[in-house]
């Protein structure tokens, strides 16, 4: 791997990862959506299945209807996603296939199959199946969403925070040595609830603002309102979650990647008491001189805030960027070593595996022994080895500090609008309000800025790690031509642009032609059953 580091150009490296993230970016525009009106649908088919009225069964079918559209485009590109892994990220496949691959194959295997079976029954079993039947398989279409999800979350968490593993010297592999601490890592949990509950958000923006349409066209009015309450409610608990699992993700990201923390913040000197920035002037194009600054100008904070989430003491020590280069020392004695050291201790590492293979391949056993208890004692800073200097240790501090901003201010945007929105729809008072459709419409493209944003601080802000403390992401990628990663850059962004505006297109005109069953038609059969009952 040291060798085909030398042929490698920092143009293949910077290709791979915009190829990558453009991928992701553009799968993602798909997956919450899905997941989101997983649990909008479901509940509108419990509500047939309790109240076995035509009309919910219309309105359940009309929201499975545009769920399908959605989620046939996300599996097209979570499949490219995957293959992306060993075409152009083919060191890392080598290094961690066997922990990584894990989770991936069982998503493939139980999740995805899972949904695909019951997402089959859910579609064209109405007329075949039990109406209990066809209940259970829509909730276990959503169920089998969520566990793909989840196994993705946990493929995403241990890049984040690497746990039940250990480094094989004679295979040049990390080998899973306890899959329950993979799969059930705190940092997994806490990234999956977060992540499924901030796409709930999605499922429910979308439902509010396709029933304030109907409302303004004044059609389907019954649909209109009984979708409005689901969404609303749906919504308002899951921005509340949401803000409460990104605490819990907060206090993970703080002891697992501090560096990450201390860029969202652009915490520069970190220590004791630290506030919690609101707002601050962070410029977007140029990363700040952290060396020589104190903190952003015209910073508006909340005093503790940040050492009560980090640490939960009001007087915990959080250490900004530079305590984490030159290292810093707890109030209780603990001393973090600095950068520099780390990177010392990562060549060593490297150099004692370099040593102990070429003694093993003599017969030297003595050589042997000795480097790779030396590899062992220094292996947590492996991946420092592969950097240069502490800069490239720095993720870019303005992209993670108002991505950051921007997802916790929408976050807090959602939670008034949802909690306004059932007020007046309970008091039906949204007759008085002209302009409130118009917001729930512009507030499907915020609700994807949020989650994307939230997306942007959880991989930029790990930067330049591919795996957190273990491999760079110079060190991971694939000795490609920097051009024919580029030409297929620009392959995907014009599929994917495609996909999304032909998504986009066969939505508005589901939407435009509403439930296949007006309401007024299923108010005067339900009428004519209880007539004839």
């Amino acid at each position: 791997m040291t060798n085909l580091l030398l042929d490698i150009t920092t143009g293949t490296i910077d290709w791979s990862r915009a190829q990558f993230a453009l991928t992701a970016i553009y799968h993602w525009l798909f997956v919450p959506l899905t997941l989101g009106l997983a649990v909008i649908m479901g509940i509108m088919e419990t509500c047939y299945y309790r109240t076995k009225k035509r009309f919910w069964k219309d309105t359940a079918k009309f929201w499975q209807k545009l769920f399908g559209i959605n989620f046939a485009m996300g599996v097209a590109t979570g499949i490219i996603l995957e293959f992306e892994f060993g075409t152009n990220w083919s060191n890392y496949s080598w290094l961690v296939g066997d922990i990584f691959g894990a989770p991936l194959a069982i998503e493939g295997i139980i999740a995805f199959f899972m949904e695909s079976t019951f997402v089959a029954v859910m579609f064209f079993g109405w007329n075949k199946v039990s109406r209990g039947f066809h209940l259970a398989s829509t909730w276990l279409t959503g169920l089998g969403a969520t566990i793909s999800a989840w196994w993705i979350l946990v493929a995403n968490a241990w890049m984040q925070n690497p746990v039940g593993c250990e480094f094989n010297p004679d295979t040049m592999r990390n080998e899973m040595v306890s899959f329950f601490e993979v799969a059930l890592s705190p940092f997994a949990v806490g990234k999956f609830f977060h992540t499924v509950t901030s796409s709930w958000i999605i499922g429910a923006v979308f439902t509010v603002a396709v029933s304030f349409w109907y409302l303004m066209k004044k059609r389907e009015q019954k649909m209109a309102v009984e979708s409005l309450k689901i969404g609303a409610v749906v919504g308002l608990v899951a921005s509340l979650l949401a803000a409460f699992t990104g605490h819990i993700s907060g206090e993970q990201v703080a002891k697992s990647q501090p560096m990450k923390l201390a860029a969202m913040e652009a915490l520069y000197n970190g220590g004791t008491d630290q506030s919690l920035t609101a707002v601050a002037w962070v410029n977007p194009f140029k990363q700040p001189d952290y060396a020589n600054e104190q903190e952003p100008s015209l910073r508006i904070a909340m005093p503790y805030a940040l050492s009560v989430m980090a640490t939960r003491d009001i007087h915990g020590y959080v250490p900004g960027v530079n305590d984490l280069i030159n290292g810093y020392t707890l109030p209780d004695g603990t001393k973090e070593i600095s950068y520099e050291e780390k990177i010392k201790r990562g060549r060593s590492a490297i150099y004692s595996l370099m040593t102990y293979r070429n003694a093993k391949k003599t017969g030297n056993e003595e050589t042997a022994a000795s480097s790779l208890k030396n590899l062992r004692e220094n292996m947590p800073y492996f991946g420092y080895g592969y950097v240069k200097s502490t800069d490239q240790l720095v993720p870019y501090i303005p992209i993670c500090f108002w991505s950051f901003r921007i997802m916790v201010g929408l976050g807090c945007l959602f939670i008034l609008f949802f909690a306004v929105v059932l007020f007046l729809v309970y008091k039906d008072k949204l007759d008085r309000f002209k302009w409130l459709p118009k917001v729930a419409i512009a507030l499907v493209p915020l609700g994807y800025i949020a989650s994307e944003s939230g997306w942007i601080v959880a991989e930029m802000g790990r930067q330049p790690w591919t795996i957190q403390d273990m491999l760079p992401t110079w060190a991971a990628v694939s000795n490609l031509n920097a051009g024919s990663v580029a030409f297929t850059f620009f392959l995907f962004l014009f599929l994917f642009t495609t996909m999304l505006a032909v998504e986009i297109s066969i939505l508005l005109r589901e939407i435009k032609k509403g439930p296949k069953v007006t309401v007024e038609v299923a108010e005067k059969e339900e009428s004519l059953e209880s007539s004839e009952s």
